[in-house]
């Protein structure tokens, strides 16, 4: 049976491998495709796409979009964005912009308090990579701040915290526009990790469902075998197509493995298979 993962992280947001790193070792576990799905940002589709070029695997270009609803942090998957969009990427670089200005104040406040921590160290030599927490929990543990990382998100990255700002969200209606418009596929995210519980998740899905959602993860790393069922009986109560990932993030989550997860996950290829009919279906 061919594995697919689609939801992958590069040093392009906030994982650890760089998009040529990612697509060997996606190669080197048999993957038939993979979908590069950074923070905010398709900075490393490119890197992606040309370390692909001649292998037997397909990249397909996404994003993972972050968005507030109902005071609470939601993350929209984008399968197929269009790198090529001039809109797209405007939308893209503003987001980026957002990040970039949270990020400056929490290097401020950080300053002030007498713990060092520059850009160029939380850039780690990308300068196009968008910045996260994940960046700065590193940094903190390299230079002894902490013991772990998830002791540095618990001590001093906690959103509108002393050191860590709420960044500047757009809606979600918003982050749905953005992937609508450029002929992409919205997919919410890993939709237990909200903690709303099911009927608020189901209250989530059809509210998003209004506004063009087209599939549902329902395979994740975070997910056990009985939430995946109720996630795909959910799925296919409102039409929506299964999608699955692991969430790879590199060493930055070294417990989730490129195409497994933690240890369980299969997500085969014919889910793609479906999603393309599906999107072709639609004129996409």
């Amino acid at each position: 049976m061919k594995l697919i993962d689609l939801h992958v992280h590069s040093n392009a947001s906030d994982g650890t491998d760089t998009p040529s790193e990612v697509v060997a070792l996606a190669v080197k576990k048999g993957l038939s495709a993979i979908a590069l799905t950074d923070h905010d940002t398709i900075a490393g589709l490119l890197e992606a796409q040309t370390a692909a070029a001649g292998l037997p695997i397909e990249i397909i270009p996404g994003i993972e979009l972050s968005c507030v609803y109902h005071g609470e942090e939601i993350h929209i998957l984008g399968l197929y964005v269009d790198p090529m969009d001039r809109k797209f990427r405007a939308e893209t670089d503003a987001l980026k912009e957002i990040r970039d200005k949270r990020n400056g104040e929490m290097i401020r406040r950080f300053q002030e308090a007498g713990i060092s921590i520059t850009l160029d160290e939380v850039m780690a030599g990308n300068p196009d990579t968008v910045i996260t927490r994940a960046h700065f929990a590193r940094i903190l543990f390299e230079k002894g701040y902490v013991k772990s990382m998830e002791q540095a998100f618990k001590k001093y990255l906690d959103y509108g915290g002393p050191y860590c700002p709420r960044k500047e969200k757009i809606t979600p209606e918003h982050a749905m526009k953005i992937l609508t418009d450029c002929k992409a596929s919205p997919v919410l995210a890993h939709p237990y990790q909200y903690h709303l519980g099911d009927k608020k998740t189901e209250e989530l899905v059809r509210y998003l469902t209004d506004l063009g959602l087209h599939g549902l993860e329902v395979y994740h790393s975070s997910n056990n075998q009985h939430e995946s069922g109720k996630l795909k009986k959910l799925a296919g109560q409102y039409g929506l197509f299964p999608t699955g990932g692991s969430d790879f993030h590199g060493s930055n989550k070294p417990d989730i493995d490129i195409g497994s997860g933690r240890g369980g996950l299969r997500i085969s290829a014919l889910l793609l298979d479906d999603i393309k009919r599906i999107r072709q279906e639609k004129g996409l």
